[in-house]
């Protein structure tokens, strides 16, 4: 696949079909991902991945806390800065509007939290999960390290014909997936990603991007 077509082709995926991915496809895709940019070649990323019956497992203790109206853990590190101005706001309240409608959760839904968390906690049907760990002596520089891998596998992923859905909402559970998957003393969930195949018939969702004036400044050509 051309990369054009992979950037263009990447999208959050919120249905995933029941076909499985097969464990060589996974380990294709993240062995090349170890490309990945990585100041200093810290490679600071752990991946653990999830399928079968410990993924069943992990929806199914997740989805419980959600439905019973669970907060969900102390956070390791903010989502978002605690003060948003414009323009942030501004895209993230549209690209919120345009998810709900596409979910079928009105905006004004007085259990639209405890839906859209069930929602999540089920990884929207995806077959496997990629938890991203790193130490938690890392600092920002090795974060946006994490973020470049995680990049990489996503298009690699679209590659292979597979989707994704990259989920910090699993932060919220980070107790329950420490549990599931083992992780190792000293490192902090950065988010799970959901992998799979997308699920047939289900209404595509792309939400608008900035055009590059806003957010591109050429200088010196």
């Amino acid at each position: 696949m051309d990369v054009y077509e992979a950037v263009d082709g990447r999208r959050a995926v919120r249905a995933f079909g029941d076909e499985p991915v097969p464990r060589e496809v996974l380990e294709r895709v993240l062995t090349a991902a170890t490309r990945a940019p990585s100041s200093g070649n810290l490679q600071p990323w752990h991946a653990y991945v999830v399928a079968g019956e410990p993924l069943a497992e992990l929806k199914r203790r997740a989805t419980a806390r959600a439905l019973a109206g669970d907060p969900g853990d102390e956070r390791e590190y903010p989502m978002y800065p605690a003060e948003l101005t414009s323009p942030y706001t501004d895209r993230f309240a549209a690209a919120a509007a345009q998810r709900y409608e596409a979910l079928g959760i009105e905006r004004d839904d007085p259990e639209r939290p405890m839906k859209i968390a069930a929602l999540n906690s089920r990884a929207f049907g995806a077959p496997v999960v990629l938890f991203c760990y790193l130490d938690e002596t890392m600092g920002p520089g090795q974060w946006a390290d994490a973020g470049m891998y995680l990049q990489t596998v996503m298009l690699l992923l679209r590659a292979e014909g597979l989707h994704s859905c990259p989920q910090v909402m699993w932060t919220m559970y980070r107790k329950t997936v420490n549990e599931m998957v083992g992780a190792d003393e000293g490192l902090v969930l950065f988010c799970g990603v959901s992998v799979g195949f997308e699920k047939e018939g289900t209404p595509r969702l792309r939400t608008g991007r900035a055009d590059t004036t806003e957010t591109v400044s050429f200088v010196g050509m």
